[in-house]
């Protein structure tokens, strides 16, 4: 078995090498990174067949033409995007910049927080503990050595209800004092003063504080890190050489997208959300993205199993809708939450996915296991708008007439 995951890791790192290889033209870091902006600008990904001479289902060069458009948008700085299609990596482009006004290009390999996707890592090494049988995920919490009590002193909800916010506790409990600066454990360990807001175990009702439990359980039940933990456990092996964890792992990458606001206004990288690593830690570059999205495909069965993916991906609480909602979230129908994921249908098909944003960025990624294909995005401003781009590319990927998602064409009319 040792080596065959060894085999495995050295195959996976390959396929990142060739990956990058080939999406940049087969230039190495030092030639890409010295490409100017305007010639990134000029690169085109035409729709050529993959390797087993399947043609591709999506138009690449429409796709690419309403990236282009939504770069005209005056609050996005930087973005990049990503696509599988049938398990091949298709597209991997960076587009804009990391710094406003700076000429420094995003890359396929500059370096943007995850914020929220890192829950998935969370679960993952929870669920990967769960199978070695270091912890349960039908234990209950508060034998697992946390800081986290909860209202009423109930001390029965499970492992798995903190990876699919089950808690009982109101949506995004304290996350204005995380974001004061308060120490998240000590708030953690005071959320049992607050009013239930249901039954724990019986709603759905999103959480970092309280998610970030899952840090102090992988910590316990393996010994390790959280950090090096994952490293070890997932980025290493899958090949994902530019994620980290922690905001000096951002800042050390050779490219990295500076935070921004509304009218591509800098702001600076704060710690408040790597201060819960399970909840919102995670920092990679598009190429990194699409490994992770390959391996929830079930592209890498001795570092995920079928059997791993399958639980986090399963529905296990509904997330009705709440408050006002565009058009996208309400054509993505059947909302519910595994364990780190949420899951939709959408035109009959099921899809998995999250969405995340902390200060100055946005990440997403959406993918249809059964279709093993998906698309992941990254992008440096508090715009929302690129999120939509995720059901154009799915609405080219499933040959339905084209919907203006990103109500670019609406924009021209004005």
């Amino acid at each position: 078995m040792a080596r065959r995951t060894m085999m495995l890791m050295a195959g996976l790192v390959a396929l990142a090498l060739s990956v990058g290889a080939a999406l940049s033209g087969g230039d190495g870091p030092d030639q890409a990174a010295s490409r100017s902006a305007s010639d990134r600008a000029m690169m085109r990904h035409p729709a050529d067949p993959v390797e087993d001479g399947r043609p591709s289902l999506v138009d690449y060069r429409r796709l690419d033409d309403r990236i282009v458009a939504l770069m005209r948008d005056p609050d996005m700085v930087g973005l990049a995007v990503g696509t599988i299609e049938m398990g091949q990596v298709r597209f991997a482009k960076g587009y804009g910049e990391t710094l406003a006004g700076s000429g420094s290009a995003v890359t396929p390999d500059t370096v943007f927080r995850w914020a929220s996707l890192s829950k998935g890592v969370a679960a993952a090494l929870v669920v990967g503990l769960a199978e070695e049988k270091r912890l349960s995920l039908d234990a209950p919490v508060a034998a697992s050595g946390t800081t986290l009590t909860l209202p009423g002193g109930v001390t029965s909800i499970s492992v798995a209800d903190i990876l699919s916010h089950r808690t009982g506790l109101v949506r995004n409990a304290w996350d204005d004092r995380l974001e004061a600066g308060e120490d998240p454990k000590a708030l953690r360990a005071a959320l049992g003063s607050l009013p239930p807001y249901c039954p724990p175990g019986t709603c759905h009702a999103y959480q970092n504080i309280a998610f970030d439990a899952a840090a102090e359980i992988v910590e316990r039940a393996s010994g390790r890190d959280y950090a090096r933990f994952a490293a070890d456990r997932l980025f290493a092996p899958l090949g994902m050489t530019r994620t980290s964890i922690g905001r000096a792992g951002l800042e050390r990458a050779p490219s990295w997208a500076r935070p921004h606001r509304r009218g591509r206004v800098p702001t600076i990288v704060n710690d408040n959300y790597y201060r819960v690593p399970a909840a919102g830690g995670v920092n990679a570059s598009i190429r990194d993205l699409l490994l992770w999205m390959r391996a929830q495909l079930a592209g890498a069965p001795e570092i995920l199993s079928p059997a791993a993916i399958e639980r986090m991906q399963r529905p296990i609480v509904a997330t009705p809708p709440r408050g006002r909602r565009g058009a996208m979230d309400r054509a993505l129908t059947d909302a519910g939450y595994g364990l780190g994921w949420r899951t939709f249908t959408y035109a009959g098909r099921k899809l998995v996915g999250h969405r995340g944003s902390v200060d100055g960025y946005g990440a997403l990624i959406l993918f249809d296991p059964l279709h093993q294909s998906g698309i992941v995005m990254l992008w440096n401003s508090n715009q929302p708008k690129p999120a939509r781009l995720q059901l154009e590319f799915m609405d080219m990927l499933y040959g339905l007439p084209p919907t203006d998602w990103l109500e670019l064409d609406q924009d021209q009319q004005k």
